[in-house]
């Protein structure tokens, strides 16, 4: 054991060192706050356009600096590398120099600290010692170092060697409603995969526990730092499986000092429409089959129609017509345009006019009207009625929600488009009209939006010069909210006196309301439960087909899922993917994973669970109850489980998992038992306890988690003992399966308390 004096002396040393780091980022935080409140003081009346536009983007530049030094107060600094040559690099969240310009903190990102994550004693690449430093705000807690070549550390500091490992510190630890940057133990097989270039798809397969989302996140902070130049205009986009999975991850690159990156589902990429309910998830699949693709292509066909019978127009003395062969002709010119739909009634419109025109030279026995006489006749016959009333009958404007809704609702419209799909399956998509728009119909509602296209207001110079004026004086009120007037000032008014200024968004914020954005790099988390439709929804988004594509096809369980990567890639990028795997559970103990390995046997044989690589001596445990104990059980332990943690007082979470049919009744009871946890449907992860349902599980775990009635889980949908694996595989620390009915296949080893 190293003597208390000498660990007291390096603490001392480390704490002097971390203090001198925070007193520069706090004159730094000052100098870019102070710069700031400059530049949106500087009157722009006199600029150029140039000029303001310089003025708008060291603007916006200085917020995003104010921005990373206000997200990086926590654990900045983690680490140190001494080298071989005697130089000590300091490893953070963030690069930081002194006034004169000294490298006081490098960058995880940058090559210079790549050592301090991949650095073995058999490849130490120069590095003589890792420190580890652990930190709660500004405190230093303790070291923990690694030494590669014994051969070039004094005695002393040979005895000085620290005990259990930053890793394992951090895999113990309580959890919280929020996942953890992992920054501080990157492992080397994660580093390499979050170094991977920036051209073509990336697929990081793995077990649960083997830090996928982690490296996903870590990997989006990389390619920002390391190809800014090229992701600053396009964005990056990190497509998760749920809005609970999102409110779980939502402060990691905020951490790692990126606040640039947009987080969204798949649902919420479609923006016009909401999700408000659910459908079986057979219905889910043919929704999901890309057959639908072609479906979408004839259901749009059918709204561009033939009349029935000729249409007279009077036009003075004369009486033109609109005859079925007309339209037909007019149709096929507006469709060879090859046009959205919306884009191409504009040439729907001109041909029509011009067989209109034509009849009018003939009626006046001329070959043409020479173009003062015919831009007076265009502008005078397409707004007549009938003109106008054929155009909206034969090529109507129409929206995604019109063409999906009369497809669902109109038995007719189903049997004309739907003819690639089964009987069984048009009846499927049969629906009432009144129904909410489901998960799986906003694939459905992107693919129409790329295929109409937009539809153009009628004064669209007038709607943005609005929204401008608008953005202008938020922005001004937010200037006059810093300035903390004595005087009340009205924002109208500073923003009409700069008016002209350009107004400033981030790439994310600029990318969220852009329907048709094209991201220049996007990461999808649980990607193996995406159909084959939501693949071509983030195809549209990421024309270069730079991704990063996470998953685990052991965990696919939902109607739609994938058995290949291929499957979903090769359609799109052939030849230009790859695929790594992370190997190691870090997050689940031995014990547990024993259980859940001996699940997904059951559920693939083929199939091999990642290898635990911590235990922490407790077995799972089984209770055995009356069915109408269930819930009163389960909420019995929720509450003991969540009164241990706080009586630690490191804190900790628990997860109770149940199938959707048990979902109202263990609710009801743990909420009795256990007011503050969250027991609702949009579930909250900063609570002590919270009860979800299998399948909005992936991605998230916890320190104690309760599985309720695993045989109804497995019995829910077709891949149900996969949702169990994922089930059985959240904890960090602790894993109890209450059940009434008998426990399924793969899980008769389970200790049992009754």
């Amino acid at each position: 054991m190293a003597p208390p004096g000498r660990t007291r002396d390096e603490l001392a040393v480390e704490q002097a060192y971390i203090t001198a780091l925070y007193r520069r980022v706090d004159e730094l935080r000052v100098r870019a706050r102070r710069d700031l409140s400059d530049v949106r003081l500087q009157r722009v009346s006199g600029l150029t356009h140039q000029g303001r536009s310089e003025r708008d983007s060291r603007a916006s530049m200085l917020e995003d600096r104010v921005a990373q030094l206000d997200g990086i107060e926590e654990g900045l600094c983690f680490g140190r590398i001494d080298r071989a040559d005697d130089e000590q690099l300091y490893i953070g969240r963030i690069g930081v120099a002194s006034p004169t310009y000294d490298r006081l903190l490098v960058d995880w990102r940058a090559p210079a600290a790549r050592p301090f994550y991949a650095a073995t004693p058999r490849a130490p690449q120069g590095v003589v010692r890792r420190r580890h430093i652990r930190t709660r705000q500004r405190v230093v807690l303790g070291i923990e170092d690694d030494v590669l070549d014994l051969s070039a550390v004094s005695a002393a500091d040979q005895r000085h060697l620290a005990g259990e490992g930053a890793l394992l510190a951090a895999l113990n630890a309580g959890r919280t409603g929020h996942m953890r940057d992992i920054v501080a133990t990157i492992q080397a097989e994660q580093d390499a995969v979050i170094r991977s270039g920036l051209d073509g798809v990336l697929v990081v397969e793995g077990g649960p526990g083997t830090g996928k989302t982690a490296v996903a996140l870590h990997r989006a902070a990389y390619l920002l730092y390391e190809h800014r130049r090229q992701l600053a205009s396009r964005g990056v986009l990190v497509v998760g499986p749920g809005d609970v999975f999102l409110r779980y991850i939502e402060r990691v690159l905020p951490s790692l000092g990126e606040s640039g990156v947009l987080l969204s589902t798949i649902s919420g990429l479609y923006r016009p429409a909401r999700v408000t309910a659910e459908e079986p998830d057979p219905v889910a699949a043919v929704k999901g089959d890309l057959r639908m693709a072609d479906v979408l292509g004839r259901a749009i066909r059918l709204h561009q129609t033939l009349p029935e019978q000729t249409i007279e127009v009077r036009y003075g003395r004369t009486t033109l017509e609109i005859d079925r062969n007309e339209v037909a002709r007019c149709r096929e010119r507006a469709r060879r345009s090859h046009r959205p739909h919306n884009r191409a009634r504009a040439v729907f419109l001109r041909e029509l006019l011009n067989g209109l025109v034509r009849q009018v030279a003939r009626a006046l026995d001329q070959d043409v009207l020479d173009s003062a006489a015919r831009e007076d006749l265009v502008s005078e016959v397409r707004e007549h009625d009938r003109v106008v009333a054929a155009l909206d009958a034969f090529w109507p404007v129409l929206a995604p929600e019109d063409v999906v809704r009369s497809l669902l609702t109109d038995p007719q419209v189903r049997a004309r488009a739907a003819g690639g799909l089964t009987p069984a399956e048009q009846k499927l998509l049969s629906r009432p009209a009144q129904h909410g728009w489901t998960a799986a119909d906003m694939p459905l509602l992107d693919e129409l939006a790329e295929r109409l296209g937009s539809i153009t207001p009628a004064d669209p110079a007038a709607v943005a010069r609005r929204s401008e004026e608008e953005a202008e004086e938020g922005y001004a009120a937010a200037m006059l909210d810093e300035l903390d007037l004595m005087v009340p000032v009205d924002a109208s008014v500073v923003a009409a006196r700069y008016r002209g200024t350009p107004t400033r968004q981030t790439t994310a914020e600029r990318a969220e309301t852009d329907q048709a954005w094209a991201y220049g790099h996007v990461i999808v988390d649980e990607a193996q439960e995406l159909s084959p439709m939501a693949w071509r929804m983030l195809a549209r988004r990421c024309p270069s087909r730079s991704m990063t594509v996470v998953g685990d096809l052991a965990q696919a369980s939902g109607p739609s899922s994938l058995r290949t990567w291929a499957q979903a890639l090769d359609p799109y990028a052939h030849g230009h993917w790859s695929r790594v795997e992370l190997t190691v559970n870090y997050r689940t103990p031995s014990e547990i994973m024993a259980v859940a390995a001996d699940v997904l046997q059951v559920a693939d044989p083929q199939a091999r669970a990642p290898a635990a690589i911590r235990s922490v001596g407790e077995q799972p445990l089984a209770v055995s109850v009356q069915p109408a104990e269930l819930g009163t059980e389960v909420a019995r332990l929720a509450a003991e489980q969540a009164a241990a943690f706080a009586a630690g007082g490191s804190g900790g979470t628990v997860g109770i998992i149940v199938a959707a049919a048990h979902l109202p009744d263990v609710a009801a009871a743990v909420s009795l038992a256990l007011p503050e946890a969250s027991t609702s449907g949009r579930a909250s992860l900063d609570t002590p306890a919270v009860v979800l349902t299998a399948r909005t599980t992936k991605g998230l775990e916890f320190d104690t988690v309760i599985v309720v009635e695993p045989a109804a889980i497995v019995a829910e949908r077709d891949r149900g003992q996969h949702d169990l694996y994922v089930a059985l595989s959240r904890a960090t620390q602790r894993l109890i399966v209450v059940h009434a009915d008998p426990l399924p296949d793969g899980m008769a080893g389970l200790a049992s308390s009754r």
